[in-house]
């Protein structure tokens, strides 16, 4: 096989494509958008912006590419989103106290202790998917479906239809602060992603994932065992989402239960799908999820940048992602050739 067949045929190679090419459309129209300023110790600019901004969706794709990848699927992300937003929010909330004639916002409760529970509801929600497809035996998207529409209400419960707002500030640090002149939440990501990439790779899990997506039956006569992984999947995704939910909170300062993580799941979903793994089980690309959901948030950007209606912007998103995947689809790119070799009729073969 040629050096470029190897080339094209990779699985990143039309994701990465994809991806320079929405950034090189986005610099075409906005010449400064591929600057980087350095300013009260750290990184500014669009750059810097998207990255911060697809850090959730980088975790809920993460999340997702495991329940995928064991032939599942997670359509209740973004309730869990919001469920864990809104405990936070719940609980640490602020309350302005004067200490020594000095004013000083208070956490209701220790923040490691909000987090924990916050995150804690998130694995329940991931728990009880995992239980109901695993356990029970009930169809995965019927089982998350459960979860998205309760779930949404169990948020809007919480949060009693109105936006809470957070008031104390070293919450605002896990979606507003910054490491190393970069958004502490791309090191969240990225730390989430690094551990998954090790534990797949430096031990047998990730064989047997894909064990369980290629052929459950199989995987099972093989001794792996099949629901405890899947139930695990399903918890890792309930924790990613929850994590997500910390972020996005954090960053906007408040919990919605109406709106907080709202069409996240369709997001993720195409972020996987972008990034090469198959939605029928087995292969997954953790490099492709995460390539994938830059894409989506590059896109989102390049939308609003370029001037295209408010009203078009699903649309737009659609149709890009559904031109990538095509592009990705190994049948198409045979049909296109055997139609572009095709001779013309009345030719002498």
């Amino acid at each position: 096989m040629s050096a470029s067949r190897r080339l094209f045929g990779h699985r990143l190679f039309w994701p990465v494509l994809t991806l320079l090419a929405l950034l090189a459309l986005n610099a075409a129209f906005n010449p400064g958008f591929l600057q980087l300023r350095w300013r009260d110790g750290h990184l500014y600019g669009s750059l810097i912006d998207i990255l911060n901004r697809a850090a959730p969706l980088v975790l809920v794709s993460l999340g997702m590419t495991m329940v995928i990848a064991t032939r599942g699927i997670d359509i209740s992300v973004g309730a869990v989103v919001a469920i864990s937003a809104a405990i936070a929010a719940l609980m640490v909330g602020g309350q302005l106290t004067v200490v020594d004639g000095v004013p000083t916002m208070n956490s209701r409760f220790p923040m490691p202790v909000a987090l924990a529970a916050a995150l804690g509801v998130a694995a329940l929600c991931g728990l009880w998917n995992g239980v109901l497809v695993a356990g029970v035996g009930m169809q995965p998207i019927i089982a998350t479906l459960i979860l998205m529409v309760a779930g949404r209400g169990i948020a809007q419960l919480l949060t009693g239809g109105q936006i809470i707002t957070v008031y104390y500030p070293p919450y605002f640090h896990l979606g507003n602060g910054y490491l190393l002149g970069l958004p502490f939440s791309v090191f969240v990501a990225g730390a989430v992603a690094l551990a998954l990439h090790g534990m797949l790779t430096r031990t047998a899990l990730g064989l047997f994932v894909q064990a369980i997506g290629i052929n459950p039956a199989a995987a099972h006569m093989a001794g792996v065992r099949q629901k405890r992984i899947t139930v695990a999947a399903y918890v890792f995704c309930g924790l990613c989402a929850g994590l997500a939910g910390l972020l996005i909170s954090s960053n906007v300062k408040s919990a919605d239960g109406n709106n907080a993580g709202l069409l996240m799941e369709l997001d993720a979903i195409l972020a996987v799908t972008l990034g090469g793994t198959l939605l029928t089980g087995g292969r997954f690309s953790l490099a492709g999820t995460v390539l994938g959901a830059l894409i989506i948030q590059t896109l989102t950007s390049t939308i609003y940048s370029i001037g295209v209606p408010p009203e078009m912007n699903l649309l737009v998103k659609a149709a890009v992602v559904f031109v990538v995947m095509l592009l990705q689809s190994a049948e198409f790119r045979a049909m296109v050739r055997q139609w572009a070799v095709r001779p013309a009729p009345g030719a002498v073969r």
